[in-house]
């Protein structure tokens, strides 16, 4: 059976391959297409994307490494998912790294990627007065990027990336309030104009109380229940 995920070509790549079943099952899990406790079964999913029990199996291996799931021996593999405090722990640490991903964005950013950043603001301000909330997120997630992109660090941006996909969920249901979009928005319009000034001190303070906001926001709205 072949798919974009295996074919026979597949056995001299399959360290990709299983890269890329860990990343289908981990998205999948993330954005609560498997709920908690629910049982994950090799061989559904290996049929599913089209390839063998053997880079499902390993898949599932690195998933328990990142406590997303839980082997029971003779049992079989079972979705633990993100707790609050799991949420908790990610946006206190993406706090201080985004922080520095500021501060050295401030120092590396290209003239293109400050164009992007305006542009992303004048797009988001846009959308923000038409109530597009959908569009509101998008441009949320690519503002990050940029400025994990500008950071110039492939392993910041690396670090940085995972932890935005492990709170995909949380931040959708989050974003989709216009009120915490539009400050959202103000908040990025703030740290874009600390790193056109080259100040890179403030950028990294605004950066770090950006996502202290909006772990705050969700803490005030009851976000446990989302990510039930």
């Amino acid at each position: 059976m072949g798919s974009e995920y295996g074919s026979k070509s597949d056995n001299t790549d399959k360290y990709s391959l299983r890269g890329r079943v860990f990343k289908k099952i981990r998205e999948d899990i993330l954005s609560g297409h498997y709920k908690e406790s629910e049982e994950l079964k090799e061989v559904a999913i290996g049929e599913e994307l089209g390839v063998s029990r053997t880079p499902v199996r390993e898949a599932f291996r690195q998933l328990e490494l990142e406590g997303l799931i839980k082997i029971i021996p003779n049992k079989g593999a079972y979705v633990t998912g993100i707790t609050p405090k799991d949420v908790k722990d990610i946006y206190m640490i993406r706090s201080m790294l985004e922080g520095l991903c500021a501060r050295w964005a401030t120092v590396n950013i290209s003239k293109k990627k400050m164009e992007e950043l305006e542009e992303n603001i004048y797009l988001s301000d846009f959308h923000a007065a038409r109530g597009h909330s959908e569009q509101l997120t998008e441009l949320d997630n690519r503002f990050h990027e940029i400025l994990y992109e500008a950071s110039d660090s492939k392993f910041l941006e690396h670090i940085l990336r995972d932890f935005h996909q492990y709170l995909v969920q949380v931040r959708m249901k989050n974003l989709a309030s216009l009120e915490r979009g539009r400050a959202s928005n103000k908040e990025h319009k703030m740290i874009m104009e600390a790193i056109k000034e080259k100040d890179a001190d403030k950028a990294e303070r605004l950066a770090n109380e950006h996502i202290i906001n909006a772990y705050q926001n969700m803490k005030n709205n009851g976000f446990e229940e989302t990510i039930e």
